[in-house]
């Protein structure tokens, strides 16, 4: 089952690059390149949170990252 929602996925993502794609200039590489990057790094996090539905959000990585500096600043 969570194969097909991961494939599901790849659907979308590939529907939203066939309609992007054209209207995108044939110069315009780094747009092109960033819009690839951010769809494939969706797609990444997209399938990681179908596999992995406790992984912890970014807001955990930024306590664990800040909270020991500011037990540091506190005294």
């Amino acid at each position: 089952m969570k194969i097909l929602s991961a494939v599901g996925v790849l659907f979308v993502v590939i529907l939203m690059a066939l309609y992007e794609w054209p209207k995108m200039d044939k110069n315009q590489v780094k747009e092109k390149c960033a819009f690839a990057l951010l769809a494939l790094t969706g797609w990444v996090l997209s399938v990681l949170l179908i596999y992995f539905p406790d992984m912890p959000g970014p807001t955990q990585l930024i306590e664990f990252i800040f909270k020991p500096l500011g037990k540091f600043l506190e005294h």
